[in-house]
């Protein structure tokens, strides 16, 4: 597997680089892994209805950009405390939607340096039932693209107020906010780093 270095910053060229290297660069070599670093900005899944997800007039007062990606799941806040990671391979058998060989790559790095996580339902990691990373899929033409998130230093007041929460999730989970679900990974690292060291 190659990983290929991409220091941008900007949201829609980091999304649209990450499908080039999906629908376009050669497989034969195991695939290809990126890291990468968006600015303020909400990802939305490739289904989702923008409106019902964000929360447009706090997202426009505060310059957070909004862009689509090419798979599907729940909205995402990015900003310069996230660590984004995407993995594209050769798919194994067609049409088989598979997080978990995904995400346990990335579970065992984190336990490497010393993080206490686990997979949490289909597509989660968690600490202390926390939520810190989500992961999408999409399988097109024999070709996996694996995507995630890693809330390392992350301004979670700033994602609870970008970002709907249905009412229901809310009420069947019992919470009160989003900000009580979700955790930053920073306080579990030993060394004090910042998320470029981390990357």
């Amino acid at each position: 597997m190659k990983y290929i270095e991409n220091y941008s910053t900007t949201p829609q060229y980091n999304l649209a680089f990450e499908e080039y290297v999906f629908r376009n660069l050669d497989l034969e070599e195991g695939g290809y892994v990126l890291l990468w670093i968006s600015k303020p900005s909400i990802i939305v899944g490739k289904n989702q209805n923008t409106i019902e997800e964000i929360n447009m007039e706090y997202v426009k007062e505060n310059d957070i950009q909004v862009v689509r990606r090419v798979t599907g799941g729940g909205a995402v806040y990015h900003d310069l405390g996230n660590l984004n990671f995407t993995f594209v391979i050769k798919a194994e058998s067609l049409g088989q939607i598979d997080f978990k060989a995904y995400t346990i790559p990335v579970l065992k790095a984190l336990e490497k340096l010393g993080i206490p996580c686990e997979l949490s339902g289909r597509n989660d990691i968690t600490i202390d039932g926390k939520k810190f990373s989500g992961v999408a899929q999409s399988i097109v033409r024999g070709r996996v693209l694996n995507h995630g998130t890693l809330l390392f230093d992350s301004q979670l007041d700033i994602l609870s107020k970008a970002l709907k929460v249905k009412r229901d999730k809310i009420e069947s989970k019992g919470i009160k906010s989003v900000s009580s679900r979700v955790t930053n990974i920073k306080p579990y690292v030993k060394e004090d780093i910042d998320v470029f060291e981390f990357r």
